[in-house]
């Protein structure tokens, strides 16, 4: 009879142990209340409560976690309306303050989200949505935080991921868009032209000046040429005289030293004598050429001229 008793009372323990135990996962928490009360958080880990007096009451995920935003209609500052939508980054940070400060803090923090957004995007234009998002989404998660706070939620981001106009404003937007690419495409092709006619005007102006620098040297070479060329001619010619005087002067230092020998200036007398006479027939040959008869046609005559002469240039030997 004791042995029944005392397996029961055991089961009884046991199964109380087991019903008392709770295992929490890592990054969460455990809200425990007793009798309808807040008692306790259980941390991750083994943990034990009292059956039946205890429960846990609420599971709050310690992580990050995403929540969507439903889009919804807004008027921006310019009164267009748009449709946006967005997802809130959050994190618990006090886990008793999400389970008994708020009744449900999803539902609350999306809320607050679509309220924030839609006033945020009536402060500016519809340009600004595009332009200016990371700015309207730092707004947006500076708002939420102030009141997301007595939640034990912190907001750590939001993110804007659809901004949707009317049809008629996004035609006009893509015509808009259109005329700025054919604005941008005509400038640019300007901008070739210009520089493609710059670039020729460029290679035309060195082609003249290397043509101008090509023809100068080319003058100067010739000049150059026709200066060596002249010098040369001029030399050649100084050569020249100078051998020719040389030739000269070497014929009457050989005619003088033979005038000086015995019987030099009478074969010179001769030599003239003969010559000078030769030099009258062959005149008066020529039936065109009449000879006169004055002194200088005798014979005698000349040959005593020449005799003068080679005395003279005796004596001055």
């Amino acid at each position: 009879m004791m042995t029944t008793f005392s397996l029961v009372i055991g089961g009884i323990v046991l199964l109380a142990i087991m019903l008392g135990v709770r295992i929490v996962p890592q990054k969460q928490e455990y809200i425990v209340e007793r009798l309808g009360k807040y008692h306790t958080t259980l941390s991750a880990g083994l943990n034990v409560i009292i059956p039946i007096v205890d429960r846990v009451a609420y599971k709050i995920s310690l992580k990050e976690q995403t929540i969507p935003v439903p889009s919804q209609e807004a008027i921006t500052k310019d009164n267009i309306s748009v449709s946006v939508g967005g997802n809130v980054y959050l994190t618990i940070t006090d886990s008793v303050k999400a389970a008994y400060n708020v009744d449900n803090w999803e539902f609350a923090v999306t809320q607050l989200s679509q309220t924030v957004m839609r006033s945020a995007i009536g402060g500016i234009e519809l340009d600004e949505t595009f332009s200016n998002r990371g700015v309207l989404n730092a707004k947006i998660v500076e708002s939420i935080s102030e009141h997301s706070a007595k939640w034990g939620v912190s907001v750590s981001m939001y993110e804007l991921d659809e901004v949707e106009p009317p049809q008629s404003v996004k035609e006009a937007m893509e015509r808009q868009m259109k005329s700025e690419r054919e604005k941008r495409s005509a400038i640019l092709e300007a901008q070739g032209k210009r520089e493609s006619k710059i670039l020729v005007a460029e290679g035309e102006k060195q082609a003249a000046v290397l043509d101008a620098q090509g023809r100068k040297e080319s003058q100067i070479l010739a000049a150059q040429a026709l200066k060596e060329e002249k010098v040369l001619h001029a030399q050649g010619e100084s050569e020249a005289l100078i051998k020719l005087a040389e030739g000269q002067a070497e014929s009457l230092n050989k005619v003088a030293e033979a005038l000086n020998n015995a019987g030099g200036q009478q074969a010179m007398q001769f030599e003239l004598a003969k010559g000078a006479i030769d030099a009258k027939k062959l005149l008066a040959k020529d039936s065109t050429v009449m000879l006169l008869s004055d002194k200088q046609a005798d014979p005698s005559e000349t040959v005593a001229q020449a005799m003068a002469v080679t005395t003279a240039l005796s004596q001055d030997k």
